[in-house]
């Protein structure tokens, strides 16, 4: 396991000096920004025991791999990893458990829009596949803006057994297909509930489709046959919320 990580951009360090100050090691700031949000994140950092860098934009372009740091990295130590033992514990803490299962969705962007969009509607915890899956890299916890680092994220290595799994502590499995005979306006979308989520270009696979105990679409007007994946997912999260309530 790695001995540190990176995360940039300044709603992700915020969420980790919130809820997890003990992995700051170092913050790496770009020379002359000067930013309330930026200024916070350091006095914080210090407090908490990190060292400071003034760095080129260069520097943090190199460190973050990516232009979009917002002038501010920090390495951390890695945060907890979940997996299979994990969810049982958060399944049995929540007597309406609502989960989100992504099937297979490897771009990161969408990864994290989904996780932020995903702590947004309450979820408790989202699963996806350990293969053929994005993961929690710096690129996911920027856009996720903070929730990378609440929600936890749940790497599991046979997602059908973990269908299974969860059927049998209770949880209805609600999967979207295009093929489906009822759109989600139609359904009763209370109770116990994991929503899957298909790929960004094949959705779900076949022995996914044949583990959910129903399948839903988004009524589509338009000339488009699909949404984004991270739309979809909020359209859906949010009607479920609505019918929660």
């Amino acid at each position: 396991m790695a001995q540190h990580e990176f995360i940039y951009g300044i709603h992700a360090l915020e969420s980790v000096i919130e809820r997890e100050p003990e992995r700051l090691i170092e913050v790496f700031v770009l020379k002359g920004k000067d930013e309330k949000s930026v200024h916070n994140i350091v006095t914080q950092a210090r407090r908490f025991g990190a060292s400071i860098q003034f760095c080129q934009r260069k520097t943090l372009d190199d460190m973050a791999q990516s232009e979009q740091h917002q002038g501010i990295v920090a390495k951390v130590k890695p945060g907890k990893v979940y997996t299979e033992n994990d969810l049982a514990k958060i399944v049995e803490a929540h007597k309406q458990p609502f989960l989100l299962i992504l099937d297979g969705v490897t771009d990161p962007h969408n990864l994290g829009a989904c996780l932020r969009t995903a702590d947004g509607a309450g979820v408790h915890a989202v699963i996806v596949p350990k293969d053929n899956s994005a993961s929690l890299t710096p690129v996911v916890r920027k856009v996720a803006c903070g929730a990378a680092e609440v929600i936890p994220l749940i790497q599991v290595t046979n997602l059908a057994r973990t269908l299974r799994d969860l059927q049998g502590m209770g949880v209805w499995i609600v999967g979207t297909a295009g093929e489906a005979d009822k759109n989600i306006y139609e359904c009763k979308l209370s109770g116990p509930m994991a929503l899957v989520m298909g790929a960004e270009d094949k959705g779900m696979r076949r022995l996914t489709r044949e583990h959910c105990d129903e399948l839903i679409k988004l009524p589509m007007a338009g000339s488009v046959s699909s949404l984004n994946v991270s739309v979809a997912t909020g359209v859906c999260l949010y009607e479920i919320v609505r019918q929660r309530s």
